[in-house]
């Protein structure tokens, strides 16, 4: 069945709520800030009418930072797919670049962004201990791979003029 991308409809904020929390995403700790994910635009994945994959994402100015990209079945296309969605609707509006924030830990992560174009821009030391300590409590002090989750790594994509 194919896969259809479309931005979140009020009908599906529902459903979304549902996807990102169950994927523990609908409070997102970085850069100092929780942010609700929730209150951002969405980018939705469909095969049929089964919610397969969502993205979130922040506008700021010249850029947009992707702040959630989940997808119901790993290594179906469907990150990509969301991915190659938020990057073509911040072209359409006039942006410059799109960025994400992952963890240390999240060496799948980062494979996976650095193979869809992005390149490693800044690295936060600290900045996950900072949130576990005051913003989200629940964050995890061991991640992926039995690394320590410490630090805030960001991406970059840039495009346009």
């Amino acid at each position: 069945m194919s896969l259809h991308v479309t931005a979140c409809r009020p009908e599906h904020r529902a459903e979304l709520a549902a996807f990102l929390t169950a994927h523990d995403a609908a409070k997102v700790a970085r850069r100092r800030e929780l942010v609700d994910a929730l209150d951002q635009p969405a980018l939705v994945a469909w095969r049929g009418d089964r919610l397969a994959g969502a993205a979130t994402y922040v506008v700021t100015g010249d850029a947009r930072e992707l702040l959630t990209l989940h997808a119901a079945d790993r290594g179906e296309g469907v990150g990509s797919a969301l991915v190659a969605a938020v990057r073509d609707e911040a072209v359409r509006a006039g942006c410059t670049r799109l960025w994400v924030v992952t963890t240390n830990d999240n060496v799948d992560a980062l494979r996976f962004y650095q193979r869809r174009g992005f390149r490693l821009d800044r690295l936060r030391p600290g900045a996950v201990d900072m949130s576990r300590d005051t913003l989200k409590p629940e964050i995890p002090k061991t991640g992926e791979h039995g690394i320590p989750l410490r630090d805030e790594v960001e991406l970059v994509m840039t495009f346009g003029s």
